[in-house]
Parts: C-alpha cells; sequence; structure tokens
C-alpha cells in the first residue's frame, strides 16, 4: 500500500506581527500567561502579565522589535520560512515541511491543519531549541498535544525534544564562529544562554541530582540529561571542543533574566563588566541557545553587552551570529528527520 506524505514540522518561539505597541502587547500577554513560562498560580499570572509586565514593556519591547525588525518582517519568522523552503528543497517532495510559532503566527494549529490537509501519514515534530527546557520545548510539546486531541486521526508522531549533541548542529555552529577565530586572536570566549528561573530547573531536577552549581553540572549523564542548566554546559564543552579552545579560555553564562526571583547563574550582567577587569578585552560571544537571529541575540548580546563591555574598558566586542539558514544547519535538520 502506497503511504502518504511524511509531514515535518518545525516549531520555534514566536514573534509578534509588527513591531506596533498593539501588536506587542498582545504577543507579551500569550506569551508570558503560559503556565510553563511563568509558573505561578494563574490568578497571580494574569495579574502580574496583565496589570503590570504587558502596559509596562510593550511600548519599551515595541522600540527594540522596530531595531531588529527588517525590511521582510522579524528575522525570526523571516529565517523561519527560509529553513522551511531550505528543508522542503533537501527532503524532497515525499515530504511536506511546515512551520508553526508557539506563540503568535503563524500558529502550531495553522501549521498542522497544512499537514492534515495533505493527509500525511506521520510526522515528525522538531521544536527548534537545542537545549530543552519547560518553558521552550515542554510548553510547546503541550501545545502540540492540546491541538492534536482535536483530532479524530492522529497520524504517528516523532518529537525531537532536544538535538544539542548533534554532530552536525555542533558542527554548523562551530563552522559559524570558526571565521571569527581565523581572523583574529580573542582574549576570551564567552558562551551565553537565555536564563530560567532556579526553580524551573530545581521542579525538574532527577532524584533531586540538581545543586545548581558547576560540580553538577560538569559532567552530561543520565540524571541531568533533561536539566537546562547541565544541558548548556555540554553544548560549550561541544562546541569548545569542535573549535579547539581550552577550558581556561572561555566562560558560560545567562541572559535576560526578568524579576526578582533566583534565575540560573552566573548573570551576564555580572560578568561582562569583570572580563576587561581580568585582561580579557577583546571577546567573541556565542549565543548557542538560539537557532535564529533575533532580539536576544542581535540587540541584547549584541549592542546592549557590547556597550556595557566597552564602558567597562573593553576593547572589542564580537557575536557570533545565528545559524539561521546556513546550509549545514539545513542538513542537520534534514538529518533529525530522516533519524540519522
Amino acid at each position: 500500500m502506497k503511504r502518504g506524505k511524511q509531514g515535518v514540522l518545525l516549531i520555534n518561539l514566536g514573534t509578534p506581527d509588527s513591531y506596533e505597541t498593539a501588536d506587542v502587547r498582545k504577543y507579551l500577554r500569550e506569551f508570558l500567561m503560559d503556565r510553563r513560562v511563568i509558573d505561578i498560580p494563574y490568578f497571580r499570572r494574569w495579574m502580574l502579565v496583565n496589570g503590570i509586565i504587558a502596559p509596562t514593556r510593550a511600548p519599551k519591547s515595541a522600540e527594540i522589535y522596530k531595531e531588529v525588525w527588517t525590511d521582510e518582517g522579524s528575522p525570526l519568522l523571516v529565517y523561519g520560512q527560509r529553513v522551511k523552503e531550505l528543508l522542503q528543497q533537501v527532503l524532497g517532495n515525499e515530504y511536506l515541511v511546515a512551520l508553526g510559532m508557539r506563540y503568535g503566527n503563524p500558529s502550531i494549529k495553522e501549521a498542522l491543519e497544512e499537514l492534515r490537509s495533505a493527509q500525511v501519514s506521520e510526522i515528525t515534530v522538531i521544536p527548534l531549541y537545542p537545549q530543552y527546557a519547560s518553558a521552550t520545548t515542554g510548553s510547546t510539546i503541550e501545545k502540540l498535544n492540546e491541538e492534536l486531541s482535536t483530532w479524530e486521526l492522529v497520524p504517528s508522531l516523532h518529537i525531537v525534544s532536544q538535538f544539542l549533541e548533534h554532530p552536525l548542529f555542533v558542527k554548523a555552529f562551530a563552522e559559524v564562529g570558526r571565521k571569527y577565530l581565523e581572523e583574529k586572536e580573542y582574549d576570551h570566549i564567552l558562551f551565553s544562554y537565555h536564563g530560567l528561573p532556579e526553580r524551573q530547573i530545581l521542579k525538574a531536577s532527577c532524584d533531586n541530582y540538581c545543586q545548581l552549581n558547576d560540580k553538577c553540572c560538569s559532567v552530561y549523564h543520565s540524571k541531568n540529561q533533561f536539566c537546562y542548566r547541565a544541558q548548556c554546559y555540554q553544548t560549550t564543552r561541544l562546541l569548545a571542543e569542535a573549535l579547539n579552545i581550552p577550558e581556561e579560555k572561555y566562560s558560560v553564562c545567562f541572559q535576560s533574566r526578568l524579576g526578582k526571583t533566583p534565575w540560573i547563574q552566573p548573570y551576564i550582567e555580572d560578568v561582562v563588566p569583570e572580563l576587561p577587569k581580568q585582561g580579557k578585552k577583546k571577546v567573541l560571544a556565542f549565543s548557542p541557545a538560539f537557532v535564529a537571529d533575533c532580539l536576544e541575540t542581535t540587540i541584547e548580546i549584541g549592542e546592549e553587552f557590547k556597550e556595557e563591555f566597552l564602558e567597562a574598558g573593553g576593547e572589542e566586542w564580537q557575536l557570533v551570529e545565528s545559524l539561521n539558514d546556513n546550509p549545514l544547519w539545513i542538513d542537520c535538520l534534514k538529518a533529525l528527520v530522516l533519524g540519522q
């Protein structure tokens, strides 16, 4: 019996429909009302998001989105669409690739409807987050299951919950960074990852293993394989090995902290001003939690912390761009789809 097309669903976090304040506010509300993103009781979350965060942050965030916006639109969406098209080309007509966003448009529901209309026989789902976290991958899978629960016929599913150790992911990010290392000498290599509240790490800890320090994250194994912090350190070790960066020449930090509760450390705002004092005047910065450039890479790492570094006495700060539509990244996605 001839089988139908194989479906591929790529899912990223999302982006506002425009940089207008109303669209940014709408996006922030959808994003921050997710129980896995702000994991506090619903009423407190509703009051915090709708009473404080969305009204006050939306105008500021809109100005930042305006900075990063291109003629084609939001970079995260633009690169997402390019990756979808390129992956479709390399997989061929036996596959149908769809793109959805956890928040905003195109939605996961719309992407699933595209696959259902094509009567795909199975779906490979790839949340575009290299490291697993409840607030990203977990939330995406939960939303996916919510949408599929309304289907009478659900095709076979294969979900790629993380891919930080895939050789082609490591190779692709290393290749993007290597060109900068070949051009000049840097005093230090900084690997920055999006942060999470400490409580989210501890809630997901296996047998209470997580201690939120370098000791428990120094080795990656079955006890911490789904710990986001441990995965970030493992990603760093793999990239450092691929680029022949000695341990004493690199460090890890976490960015984008929100609120007053403790987040995983070290905080980037504490690390950056200290680098020039330690004689590390030329820094190359990676952001390997993101596969497409966005606010957190282009603006936060590429501009805001660059400014802090230079004000603290630094001389040169270079951001390594994300994978975006890099050919090796497309090869990595193809391998993930084919189970290679």
